[in-house]
């Protein structure tokens, strides 16, 4: 049996840092903050929901794709939950952040100041066009559309808790509902 790998101690990482890594390590750079996620399998259900809901009219110029890296700076490569790209992307990673069209992220319990705050920055700052927060950990699952201002930054455009269906960046249908009813009935079962 082998050793867990021990990572580097770093105060502030870069891009040129990751290179130490397992390759097979999931990992985000955040503002020179290394992250290495662990999401629920509740977490990992709505992310697929969304790529499903996103592939159903996707139009062949674009890649849906579920925690992929995007390139952004030499101390930021985030790997959204869910990316659309550009599709000449899909076989490389990371992937060039001028090449996301839309930046989704399922919020979790360690995550909400760096999915609320810090990734709304890092993207806009980015020019990803759109950015989508899904919120589980509310009573309702809740979704929130975030679009580039000609100004600079983010505009709130859509929050809601309901059946949605927007045009935007193609047309994308969500059950808000259905999920939250999933989720209740998985966490009901998961308490006895």
């Amino acid at each position: 049996m082998t050793a867990a790998p021990i990572l580097p101690e770093r105060h502030e990482w870069t891009v040129d840092d990751l290179g130490d890594l397992p390759k097979d390590l999931p990992y985000e750079l955040i503002n020179g903050r290394l992250i290495v996620p662990s999401p629920t399998p509740l977490h990992q259900y709505i992310c697929g929901r969304v790529m499903f809901a996103l592939e159903l009219h996707c139009p062949d110029d674009y890649f849906v794709s579920i925690d992929q890296s995007l390139s952004v700076d030499r101390r930021s490569q985030p790997r959204p939950d869910v990316v659309v790209i550009r599709v000449e992307q899909a076989n490389r990673s990371p992937v060039p952040v001028q090449d996301a069209l839309l930046a989704v992220e399922v919020i979790s319990p360690d995550s909400t100041i760096r999915d609320r705050h810090e990734k709304v920055r890092l993207y806009a700052n980015a020019g990803v066009a759109a950015y989508w927060v899904i919120d589980p950990l509310r009573d309702k699952v809740t979704f929130t559309e975030l679009l580039l201002s000609p100004k600079g930054g983010y505009e709130p455009s859509v929050e809601t808790d309901g059946l949605l269906t927007i045009d935007r960046p193609w047309k994308v249908t969500l059950d808000l509902p259905a999920w939250t009813r999933r989720r209740q009935e998985v966490l009901a079962r998961a308490a006895t």
